[in-house]
């Protein structure tokens, strides 16, 4: 073909595309300039980007480069160089082992240790496998079989894996109470909450009843202020506690009519609380353990490892940490990412693996800081054009397919099966969203209409409405992207 054509057609192509992405650009900016300026939203920060990664093209930015509080979004980062730096496949391990001499009766002359390898998972109620009578099931037994019957010392943790700063000193004190705020240790059980049981008064306004805490035998003394709220009202209790304390402050409100109600709280210091509930199964199930009070040791070189119990893969887990953005889990990849380079898992080596991974893909972060891996800590801050850019680099990768597929889909799964229920859509859109008072956040993959594959941003912080109305109207930049 001759050449001048080849620029001709080149040149008509490179002006149709600028076309297209120029009407894109005016509808989408349209919609944000009105958004802007509506009364509603008027003390709110947004900033919005929208990537074709398919053609290597911005279609719309506003407020790219301006830094931003993200909350939950900050789990794509982590989930995502977990796939890189641990592998699909990966399964956290929690050892059991002894140290001493087993007599001819039994009789272990020494101590049994829970040596704990950061696993978010171990004793979760979720799973049949991982549930706590499964695992206290599988160490008795291992107990049994190396012949010891009677324990004349002391159940052991060993949470040494990670560092004992659980809680990073950014997260506020009315989260950390609660469930999604218990943070993480080397040795964790149950996802460290525990659950309290209400029964509501008979009238509005009535003071509520805790009725039994669960699971059993963990040591947590509730101080009950918690009151009846109207039918359907869902849980308005906050508990409040500090993570080394077995006391907690229960405030708020149960719906009326309901018994046995759940309200998940953090439970009082996990490792302990790990040792000692299974210190009380063991003496309920033929095993005697003469001392009850456990300690917790830094690890000893002198232990008989009798099991290692692993938790489900890291695609699992992952997928778990997005579907339902559960903070325990992905702070427990973010200090295990430290462990495994540095030898230490904390919150600050997690943050020198994301900083690394993002200097080996030469991403920009400028406006970016990562100080924990769940986005509970309102120091992190991040700009919409860097998530798009971090989104686009991750595609590229090999562990893409697996990690798209830890994200949820709009009207199909996670935290998003109930997004644009009222405006079903055929295009596959992969979501992770964020939530704090005062702050809402998208992030994902959208495959659109022609195929192509793009990544979206969007952030607002300080809006003094509602969480559903910052909602809906940044959920119609989605239907306008698909639509294109």
């Amino acid at each position: 073909m001759n050449t001048n054509k080849i620029k001709i057609i080149a040149l008509l192509t490179g002006i149709l595309f600028s076309a297209t992405a120029t009407a894109q650009n005016n509808a989408i900016g349209e919609y944000v300039n009105k958004m802007v300026e509506d009364p509603e939203v008027e003390t709110a920060t947004f900033a919005i980007s929208v990537y074709n990664i398919s053609k290597g093209q911005q279609i719309y930015d506003y407020n790219a480069n301006k830094s931003m509080i993200p909350a939950s979004i900050v789990k794509i980062v982590t989930t995502s160089v977990g796939f890189d730096k641990l592998g699909k496949n990966f399964r956290f391990k929690t050892s059991l082992g002894y140290s001493g001499e087993v007599d001819k009766r039994g009789v272990l002359q020494g101590n049994v240790y829970i040596v704990g390898g950061g696993d978010p998972i171990l004793g979760s109620y979720r799973y049949k496998q991982t549930a706590i009578d499964s695992v206290f099931t599988a160490w008795k037994n291992a107990l049994a079989e190396a012949g010891i019957t009677k324990i004349n010392k002391r159940i052991c943790y060993d949470a040494s894996i990670f560092d004992e700063q659980a809680l990073h000193d950014s997260w506020m004190w009315g989260d950390v109470g609660n469930y999604y705020g218990c943070g993480v240790h080397g040795l964790n059980i149950h996802e460290n909450m525990y659950f309290a049981h209400f029964d509501a008064g008979t009238q509005i306004n009535r003071k509520a009843t805790l009725t039994t805490t669960t699971p059993a035998n963990v040591d947590v003394r509730n101080h009950v202020d918690v009151s009846t709220g109207p039918e359907k009202s869902g849980d308005g209790v906050v508990i409040y506690g500090d993570p080394s304390s077995n006391i907690r402050v229960c405030k708020g409100t149960v719906p009326l009519g309901k018994t046995n109600f759940k309200v998940r709280g953090a439970m009082p210091a996990p490792p302990k609380s790990c040792a000692e509930m299974f210190a009380k199964y063991l003496n309920n199930n033929n095993i005697s353990v003469s001392n009850y009070v456990s300690e917790g040791l830094v690890r000893t070189q002198n232990i008989t490892y009798l099991f290692d119990y692993y938790s489900p893969v890291y695609s699992d887990i992952a997928t778990y940490t997005n579907q339902t953005s559960n903070n325990i889990y992905a702070e427990s990849i973010f200090k295990y990412l430290g462990y495994t380079k540095y030898k230490t898992g904390s919150f600050e080596t997690g943050a020198y693996v994301i900083s690394d991974f993002l200097k080996e893909h030469s991403i920009n972060t400028k406006g970016v800081r990562i100080v924990d891996g769940s986005g509970l800590s309102r120091q992190n801050m991040m700009t919409t054009r860097f998530m798009c850019n971090f989104l686009a680099e991750i595609s590229k990768q090999p562990y893409y397919n697996d990690f798209v597929k830890t994200l949820p889909q709009i009207g199909k799964s996670g935290t998003a099966k109930n997004m644009l229920k009222n405006k079903p859509v055929k295009q596959e859109i992969y979501i992770k969203t964020g939530s704090m008072n005062g702050i809402k956040t998208y992030a994902g993959y959208i495959i659109n209409k022609k195929g192509e594959l793009i990544s979206f941003c969007f952030m607002a912080n300080n809006f003094e409405c509602s969480q559903n109305k910052i909602s809906q109207k940044l959920e119609q930049i989605l239907l306008m992207i698909i639509e294109q």
